[in-house]
């Protein structure tokens, strides 16, 4: 009966009065807050059905957040946001898909908060020196979503959008502070890997990927949800502490497990920098990493025992076994992945020089400007139709992968990532040869929908992310405006999805994808900012957030 009457409870609290921006205000039953949290229904389901109330555009989109006693963390300041912008917002289907998207990572992603000053946690015992302070202070477990594990280069992304509130809003910035401490612990483990379980003080579960894998380094599964090696997993790392001092100018991560993981960062960087043969004797070199998948799909696993394809030394080039899509690479010599590091590497350089630490500040501005002149020397080929152009891979060789991947970093992003500025001649080249099929295997259209997919999925596929990467490096307002649009007609469930059917907008993969509302959000706040009008109307003054 009481299990009833709780059930009884949250269902009554979510058929709720409605607010001024369609808010769900939740009635007060009396209810303890553990005994209303163990009745929230899980969101993976939640997020596969449409809620009332229903916004006020032709698509009549549903409302997707969780029950206020349901979310797992909450901003005055990002309540703010939403309400600043949806007001103004003429596009009334648009807000609602930012006032689900903004909010998505907090409202449903934070797995495990400790802020390090209040309470007390059972901490993993060791006698190893080494890890004296290991998950001292605020921590922070995000996962992706629908999927019980913390990927670095998602959860980076699902807090890029909350980093300049931080400054202003002590528990977002602790939340922050939180995630940077937490990442130093799984690089300092398992550097080589891309995927977490759920620390162990947070005495959260750990799930099982499925997977048959052998892999060197080896792994304790109990930590690591998987180990694919992606070079841009350890720039994420990078990134989210480099936003972090960008917005709050807190220095306050730079404690000695952070030093720990920036060396083991580094001393993976000089391992992966080795060519596969001995440029001298021609001797073959056993790489540090191997991977290998009992699968019967080419892109989950690495050939020739798990090494991959050779490639050649002397470029300055980092390997990467892995992209961003979690798909093996064909050649090793991943290039957005690579300009992501050099610009993380260059950006922590100038943070350590601030913090007095030249010497190391040397050594990574060093190894970043290397990868910078790598991707200029070996990155950067001549296409017979669009001229000279970024390729996605190179070995070293002379041989090139010419294509793009939805996921981020990629070559459409390098902009974003400040690798280069919007109008350099050879990223509008590139720019322009991804966005079509002709230079692109993996841009697919259909009668619904167009975009940039990749092997990950499949090739009628295309992901909304890609659309909202075109509208970020697009200064043409009609460019813009058509991706909006695109993606707006494809998130019926007031939600962005992983991909979309190019020919059915209704048959998506991931109803619950933190990353890809983070994206849409992070589109949304940069147009506010770029180009008003296109949201809020001719004349309209930008929003900005500072």
């Amino acid at each position: 009966m009481r299990t009833t009457a709780v059930i009884l409870a949250i269902l009554a609290a979510c058929i709720s009065a409605t607010g001024a921006y369609g808010e769900q205000e939740v009635l007060d039953y009396g209810m303890e807050p553990d005994r209303y949290s163990a009745a929230c229904p899980d969101y993976l389901h939640y997020s596969m059905s449409p809620h009332r109330p229903l916004s006020k555009g032709p698509l009549s989109l549903p409302y997707q957040r969780p029950s206020l006693h349901c979310r797992t963390f909450s901003s005055p300041l990002v309540e703010k946001v939403i309400d600043d912008l949806t007001s103004r917002m003429k596009d009334k289907d648009l807000a609602r898909i930012f006032e689900n998207a903004f909010p998505n990572t907090l409202d449903t992603t934070v797995r495990w908060h400790v802020d390090g000053k209040t309470g007390k946690f059972k901490k993993p015992k060791s006698n190893n020196l080494e890890e004296e302070g290991h998950w001292d202070g605020a921590q922070s477990f995000i996962v992706t979503g629908d999927i019980n594990a913390e990927w670095l280069r998602d959860s980076t992304n699902q807090l890029a959008q909350y980093q300049p509130l931080a400054k202003k809003d002590k528990k977002l910035e602790n939340l922050i502070l939180g995630a940077i401490n937490t990442q130093v612990e799984f690089v300092i483990e398992s550097p080589y890997c891309n995927a977490f379980q759920p620390p162990s003080p947070s005495q959260v579960a750990p799930e099982s990927n499925g997977q048959d894998d052998a892999v060197h380094p080896a792994y304790e599964p109990t930590r690591v949800f998987e180990c694919k090696y992606e070079i841009d997993s350890l720039a994420n790392f990078l990134a989210l502490g480099n936003q972090f001092y960008k917005s709050t100018g807190s220095k306050e991560f730079l404690h000695s497990r952070w030093y720990l993981a920036i060396d083991t960062l580094l001393e993976v960087l000089e391992e992966q920098a080795k060519p596969t043969f001995d440029t001298e004797t021609g001797h073959f070199f056993p790489n540090e990493y191997r991977f290998m998948r009992r699968t019967n799909a080419g892109t989950e696993t690495l050939n020739l025992g798990g090494v991959g394809n050779p490639l050649n030394g002397g470029t300055g080039l980092i390997r990467s076994a892995f992209r961003p899509s979690d798909d093996a690479t064909i050649l090793g010599y991943f290039i957005p992945g690579n300009a992501m590091m050099s610009v993380e590497l260059k950006r922590t350089a100038t943070l350590l020089k601030a913090a007095g630490k030249s010497k190391l500040a040397e050594k990574l501005q060093t190894r970043g400007e290397s990868i910078e002149k790598g991707i200029w020397d070996h990155g950067v080929v001549a296409h017979k139709r669009y001229g000279e152009v970024f390729a996605f891979e190179v070995d070293g060789f002379g041989s090139t992968i010419i294509m793009d991947d939805a996921n981020l970093p990629s070559l459409l992003a390098l902009p974003l990532m400040g690798f280069v500025e919007k109008d350099n001649k050879v990223y509008q080249n590139t720019r322009k040869m991804v966005l079509e099929q002709a230079g692109n295997p993996y841009y697919l259209e259909g009668r619904a929908f167009a975009g940039i997919g990749g092997p990950h999925i499949g090739l009628q596929q295309a992901w909304p992310m890609s659309r909202l990467v075109q509208a970020m490096t697009s200064d043409d307002d009609e460019e813009i405006s058509d991706a909006l649009r695109d993606v707006r007609s494809t998130s019926r469930l007031g939600l962005v999805h992983e991909s979309i059917h190019v020919n059915r907008v209704t048959e998506y993969t991931r109803s619950w994808f933190a990353w890809a509302n983070s994206v849409f959000a992070q589109t949304i706040l940069d147009i506010a900012a770029r180009k008003p009008h296109l949201l809020f109307g001719k004349g309209a003054d930008p929003y900005k957030i500072e």
